[in-house]
């Protein structure tokens, strides 16, 4: 460390002995005036990244988030270790904007924190100017870069704008980093921010002291809601899909003796911080959030993330599940789900259509179709037999060994072989086309020996293995691929766990 300034800076700044996987390089290409695109695992210390040069130089590293509070989180993080960090946002008091730009013109500032929109007003335009004139900007940053691509797991018209960043700064090195960010959304990021021979850095989102487990929710949850959140360590997320959903469950889980507290964006600021602060503060927390929370929250010891919903992508649940055992130590990662999820999640993506130019129009079809994609292979995994890591892993392009500590690796099952119902749910829908899934099971549980839930897991196991397609629109009809007549005339075994 004595001949190591980098290794020195790490040390003062922020008490690190040594860097994690990744981040030197990508701290190394940066400070040479290389663009960057990393890829890290949730946990494995992105935001260093691009924190790191701007104290190693003493200059400006401007940052591009997509939320406020995940904004304000990392600010606030950084200002606790005594470093030179703010947020420019639109709600942000008028004296609180004067005193920042004051800072930014005195060069006080070492981190510069913008939402994407920013980016559009004019005012921003000319402070990123100003600071280039100064020979005081070392990098752009932009965070959650996934959220540029129709293909990630959380696209946003506003990060489409961000190719411009190279033309208002053509100098300046840019870093794009994201925990999840499979080979098409890699290439879109790298297209869409002009980034120049940019270093790749991409690890494994493997996350060895996790275990995954995923079961069919049942009417009533709460004792198995209980049994996991006393079983774990440490503190708890759990994550419901809807705010009454939230406050529901902060409610039931206060009246069975767990002190739970509720956090979502309609609760008014100062309840949301009190929420954040209990979450941060306390050494047990539970709290009950929508998914957007945890996103850079600096929490190492949850114990448990729990979804109460089938989660809408492979893609985002890594993220999400990722807040879990940070530590490095082992926590539990369980999802309870009901097989209607995706039809109401389905209908909340065709819901969210966003009006704009007729190029954000084409790119938000683009969205919506991949999104009902992800959410179909979420599905899979979440019904599937296969090892759960493994197969979230997989939707990323990291073909990774079991993981021998899933509910699935470890529950002692035999495949069966479905093929003869399989040909009868394929006949059927060849019969007469454009079945609806719950139609269709009614028919086949009459005498055939299964009821009619299990009629509709194997219908919904031949849309996720592509013998069939299923509707977008809610309707759950269902027909023939190309494939399936295939099997119809040559079949082939088709083996599941019952």
């Amino acid at each position: 460390m004595p001949d190591d300034p980098l290794a020195q800076a790490l040390q003062r700044h922020f008490g690190w002995e040594s860097f994690r996987p990744g981040q030197r390089a990508v701290v190394e290409a940066l400070l040479a005036g290389r663009d960057c695109l990393a890829v890290l695992p949730t946990g494995a210390g992105k935001s260093l990244c691009y924190q790191l040069p701007a104290l190693v130089r003493q200059g400006l590293v401007v940052v591009v988030s997509p939320l406020v509070a995940l904004m304000q989180d990392q600010v606030s993080q950084l200002q606790r270790r005594g470093i030179a960090a703010a947020c420019l946002h639109r709600g942000l008091p008028p004296q609180e904007r004067r005193q920042l730009l004051e800072r930014l013109r005195d060069h006080r500032l070492r981190l510069l924190y913008l939402a994407p929109e920013r980016l559009q007003a004019e005012a921003t335009r000319q402070l990123l100017e100003d600071v280039i004139e100064a020979g005081q900007l070392v990098a752009l940053a932009v965070d959650e870069a996934h959220c540029i691509s129709a293909w990630g797991h959380d696209f946003r018209p506003d990060y489409r704008r961000l190719g411009q960043l190279r033309s208002l700064c053509p100098g300046v090195p840019l870093v794009a980093l994201s925990a999840t960010a499979g080979p098409q959304v890699r290439a879109d990021i790298i297209r869409l921010l002009q980034l120049r021979s940019p270093l790749v850095q991409v690890r494994s989102a493997r996350r060895p002291n996790l275990s995954y487990g995923m079961a069919l929710r049942p009417a009533d949850p709460l004792p198995q809601v209980l049994e996991a959140v006393r079983g774990a360590r440490g503190a708890v997320l759990i994550y419901a899909r809807t705010r009454r959903s939230v406050e529901q469950w902060a409610t039931r889980l206060g009246g069975a003796g767990i002190e739970a507290i509720a956090y979502h964006a309609g609760l008014d600021p100062e309840s949301r911080q009190l929420a954040l602060q209990h979450f941060q503060d306390h050494p047990t927390p539970v709290l009950v959030a929508t998914v957007a929370f945890g996103m850079g929250v600096d929490r190492p010891d949850v114990g448990l993330v729990l979804h109460l919903d089938l989660p809408a992508s492979p893609e985002g649940y890594l993220q999400e599940s990722g807040r879990a055992g940070r530590d490095g130590l082992p926590a539990r990662c369980l999802v309870l789900f009901d097989p209607a999820d995706r039809v109401s999640l389905g209908w909340a993506i065709r819901s969210s259509g966003q009006l704009g130019p007729e190029a954000l129009q084409e790119a938000e079809r683009l969205r919506q179709e991949q999104a009902q994609r992800q959410l179909r292979r979420m599905e899979a995994v979440a019904e599937g037999d296969n090892c759960r890591e493994q197969a979230l892993l997989l939707a990323v392009g990291e073909l990774v060994p079991p993981c021998g500590c899933c509910d699935n690796c470890l529950r002692d099952s035999r495949a069966t072989d479905w093929s003869a119902q399989v040909e009868m749910v394929l006949q059927a829908l060849e019969a007469r086309r454009g079945r609806d899934l719950r139609s269709l099971a009614e028919q086949l549980a009459a005498g055939s020996g299964l009821d009619q839930e299990r009629w509709a897991w194997l219908a919904r196991r031949l849309v996720q293995e592509e013998l069939l397609s299923e509707s977008d629109d809610g309707s759950q009809r269902l027909w023939l691929r190309p494939v399936a007549e295939h099997y119809l005339r040559d079949p082939w075994p088709l083996h599941w766990a019952a």
